[in-house]
């Protein structure tokens, strides 16, 4: 079966369930934007020597992609991510012991994988951006409340777990404002 069918060049796609929609429907745009995160995380995965933390962002890559399904129309339960938000958290607030304290802010950069980490940042950011502009939308889903609370939560987490590690990675090189 080749990769290509064809039958998305007039800029529609299909989504879960049977039915197509533009590329550009809010809910192609929050999956899609979730995906384009999971490959920066593959890409950052790769580039990590710390087994611990290369280990941590492959579970968010399988917690990114359950989140995938569920935007694309699959019926499926996130609440084992709960669990992941707090240890999101945990690491959070062992990096803030760790590191020095800010009083400025930091550029992104200093190392390249600290850099890396700031594009995780900014695209979870716009993953969590489209996945408000889908629920906010007309468009019918059947994603439950909880599991929209969780989904936001665990977005906005992951950006902020994301720029401690872009500090933690910066190796002492961070650029103050």
């Amino acid at each position: 079966m080749p990769i290509y069918t064809k039958t998305g060049d007039k800029g529609q796609t299909s989504i879960f369930g049977g039915g197509r929609v533009p590329k550009s429907h809010p809910q192609v745009k929050a999956y899609g934007t979730i995906d384009e995160l999971t490959s920066f995380i593959g890409l950052v995965a790769a580039k990590v020597d710390v087994k611990e933390d290369r280990d941590f962002l492959t579970k968010m890559q399988k917690d990114l992609y359950q989140m995938m399904a569920m935007l694309a129309g699959a019926k499926l339960t996130i609440t084992e991510e709960e669990k992941e938000i707090q240890n999101f958290e945990k690491k959070i607030d062992q990096f803030d012991k760790e590191l020095p304290k800010l009083t400025r802010f930091i550029l992104p950069g200093g190392t390249e994988l600290s850099g890396w980490f700031h594009v995780l940042r900014t695209t979870c950011r716009r993953s969590e951006r489209e996945v408000v502009e889908f629920f906010l939308s007309e468009t019918p889903h059947t994603i439950d409340e909880d599991s929209q609370r969780i989904m936001l939560k665990y977005l906005n987490r992951l950006s902020d777990l994301f720029f401690m590690y872009a500090r933690k990675y910066s190796e002492g090189k961070e650029i103050l404002t």
